[in-house]
């Protein structure tokens, strides 16, 4: 990986509105200058790979924020792949019980990709993650389904929510899970020349 040479007083622009990422961006010692979240078409092309579609996702948010010469930008996408299928955030409670069941017993991926842009340069790198779902009975999904905590959520679920009772393993990084993977991340941001845990900010 390629780096940019650090520069003093370079700002971070979150190109999410989740506050999650916020959360995740404070372990790294990082407060962001602004949180400017695109507006782009998320729909999956046809016969699209969940990998692809999620790194394609990421570059095209970065892409779409307006940055200054001092700011770096961080985007970041998260998608949950039951095989070759994409679950993404489920349009009601009907298809996140739909979602629910899919998994339920059953090993899936959860693949994050982060884009990091300072100028015309974009770095990028994605994260992939197994989970593993117990089965889910009727009253779990019913009682998750009334806790709204699926809504806005790939794979209608947030394992640092409720949902993280339905997940006995996981192989991989967990802060992917959850919507921005910290090590990965990290790497992007100083390769950009941004100093972390607050560092010269």
């Amino acid at each position: 990986m390629t780096t940019a040479p650090v520069t003093p007083g370079l700002k971070l622009v979150l190109g999410s509105g989740s506050p999650r990422r916020l959360e995740l961006l404070a372990q790294l010692g990082l407060k962001p200058h602004a949180v400017r979240p695109p507006e782009i078409d998320e729909a999956p092309r046809p016969r699209e790979l969940p990998r692809d579609y999620v790194k394609r996702i990421a570059y095209e948010k970065a892409m779409a924020v307006p940055v200054a010469e001092d700011e770096v930008v961080l985007c970041a996408d998260t998608t949950v792949a039951l095989g070759r299928r994409i679950l993404g955030k489920a349009a009601d409670a009907a298809e996140a019980a739909a979602f629910l069941f899919a998994l339920s017993g059953r090993r899936h991926r959860v693949i994050t990709a982060v884009a990091v842009k300072r100028g015309a340069r974009i770095w990028t790198a994605d994260v992939m993650t197994q989970v593993a779902f117990k089965l889910l009975s009727n009253t779990e999904v019913n009682a998750y389904l009334a806790s709204g905590d699926w809504q806005g959520k790939a794979g209608a679920y947030a394992i640092q929510g409720p949902a993280g009772a339905f997940i006995p393993w996981i192989n991989g990084s967990y802060t992917a899970v959850v919507g921005l993977p910290l090590t990965e991340t990290a790497g992007l941001l100083t390769a950009a020349g941004l100093k972390l845990y607050g560092e010269g900010q």
